[in-house]
């Protein structure tokens, strides 16, 4: 009988082949501290109008009420810093959202993975999760070893800073547990709290998402912004990488390999004209595999009207 640690190391070695940076595994158990976190978290109104994170809420904390028999959780990271940006003048776009969606581009990888595991280890049992289920992906990279939370809330690796998707493969075969990563090496840093242009990021670790920007541009659907928000957007227009952007650890990144990441020359290039010009039809057209396209033509239009004043 094959160990699980020859398994595991098989899956690590086909994630690396798929594109994947950093693969860890931890057991699957229900995230009980995690949980009360969470609940607090809810309970302060710190989601906003994001009424989909009241859902489901036994899902997020517990593997096996997503994957009947769960044993295993893999984590996988896939880096997606640039190595070109935009220029300086324009609406912002945070940096994940300049090539294909995200979401289609890991649903594709997972895929695979899982398809591969299949037929080399033997009949699975498995789900993969991207960003958009309910999941606590930042709570599993912890656990299986891929670094720490952040003060901005982001997971942070030691080499490679935060410009990662985090994706989850929930399976129901015993493999070889990485250990948690313990150790916080945030240390008494708060450029993260300090640079952010809303008072987002609180003490200890919270961040309050019903104050982000990127709520405010991608997540709030409501026809007009706050007016208490105005020149407090930073010219951002979709997201926000301030936060990302200040922390010293991410003088580690590096950029991707991805070719789907590849940033559309519409959003290095457009101008703030350039964006106002632009037609529903050609906006559709253009940003059709987009992240962009979630916030719709009419979005985007509200928030470049708001960054105008």
């Amino acid at each position: 009988m094959i160990s699980p640690a020859v398994y595991t190391k098989s899956i690590k070695n086909w994630s690396s082949k798929l594109g994947f940076d950093y693969c860890g595994v931890a057991k699957s158990v229900r995230l009980d501290d995690d949980a009360r976190r969470l609940e607090v978290w809810l309970n302060a109104g710190m989601h906003g109008k994001m009424q989909y994170m009241e859902n489901y809420f036994d899902l997020r904390t517990d593997p096996a009420r997503l994957v009947p028999g769960a044993k295993s959780v893999i984590t996988l990271l896939l880096n997606y810093y640039p190595s070109q940006t935009q220029i300086n003048t324009a609406p912002k776009i945070a940096k994940y959202a300049y090539g294909h969606d995200y979401h289609e581009v890991i649903r594709e990888k997972l895929k695979e993975l899982l398809m591969t595991m299949k037929e080399e280890i033997g009949e699975i049992n498995g789900r993969g999760f991207v960003d958009s289920a309910p999941v606590l992906e930042r709570s599993w990279a912890t656990r299986s070893g891929l670094g720490w939370i952040g003060k901005n809330g982001n997971l942070l690796n030691k080499n490679s800073g935060s410009f990662f998707f985090i994706a989850t493969l929930i399976v129901d075969v015993e493999l070889e547990y990485d250990d948690p990563f313990a150790k916080d090496y945030c240390g008494s840093c708060r450029r993260c709290i300090e640079a952010c242009p809303t008072d987002a990021i609180l003490e200890n670790k919270v961040v309050d998402g019903s104050k982000c920007i990127s709520y405010y541009t991608i997540e709030l659907k409501d026809a007009l912004l706050p007016d208490a928000m105005k020149d407090k957007f930073a010219n951002w227009m979709f997201g926000c990488d301030v936060c990302q952007d200040v922390c010293p650890w991410n003088r580690f990144s590096k950029p991707h390999n991805e070719k789907n990441f590849t940033p559309l020359p519409q959003v290095l290039n457009f101008s703030t004209n350039d964006w106002e010009e632009l037609t529903e039809e050609s906006f559709k057209e253009v940003f059709k595999n987009s992240p962009l396209k979630r916030r719709k033509f009419e979005g985007i239009k509200r928030n470049l009207k708001f960054l105008r004043g």
